[in-house]
């Protein structure tokens, strides 16, 4: 649905005459999708430019509330909301701060050898489970459902193509495979 450019005005109106709305500028276009996304299913049936206005004044303090607290401006309290403030890491006086470059050496973090062991040995016994579930059950393809998932990395969409599948049925023994080897490693 297309939303006329005067009601588009008057959404741009109101956001900008709450009070909310004041000091948190840089949220506008938030603010702007939220409101149209919450109103526009009910744009189109309201007539009266006052009463859209009035119902738009609602949409966009409870839009502008939500876009703030998403955005950790806001926090609910008991007493209601409370804005949430801001420390400056310097302020305007102190410029020394702001010449300071701060630079990083990379760094890769490596695996302990008995981490790694722990990992293999966990991975190994998942795959023996996986197999041992596919052999209970060879029809099913749990194995190559599984080796295409997680090794090929294939979607499940995907693997219902590879291999015939609807994707519901190739869904439904991935969570059963998944299931059997919880059940199995506990």
């Amino acid at each position: 649905m297309e939303i006329a450019q005067d009601k588009l005005d008057l959404i741009e109106k109101v956001i900008k005459n709450n009070n909310k709305f004041v000091s948190n500028e840089d949220l506008y276009e938030d603010f702007f999708n939220e409101t149209c996304r919450r109103s526009l299913p009910v744009l189109g049936n309201i007539a009266s430019e006052i009463t859209l206005e009035a119902y738009l004044k609602k949409v966009v303090s409870t839009a502008i509330i939500n876009v703030l607290k998403d955005s950790g401006r806001l926090r609910r309290t008991k007493e209601g909301y409370r804005k949430v403030q801001e420390i400056p890491i310097y302020s305007a006086e102190s410029e020394e701060f702001s010449k300071i470059e701060i630079s990083y050496d990379k760094f890769n973090i490596e695996e302990t050898p008995e981490a790694l062991m722990i990992k293999n040995d966990i991975l190994a016994n998942i795959y023996n489970a996986v197999v041992a579930v596919d052999e209970q059950n060879t029809k099913k393809k749990y194995l190559q459902i599984y080796k295409l998932r997680y090794d090929s990395g294939m979607t499940q969409k995907e693997i219902s193509e590879e291999l015939g599948l609807s994707q519901s049925e190739v869904s439904k023994r991935l969570f059963k495979l998944m299931e059997e080897v919880k059940q199995s490693l506990s």
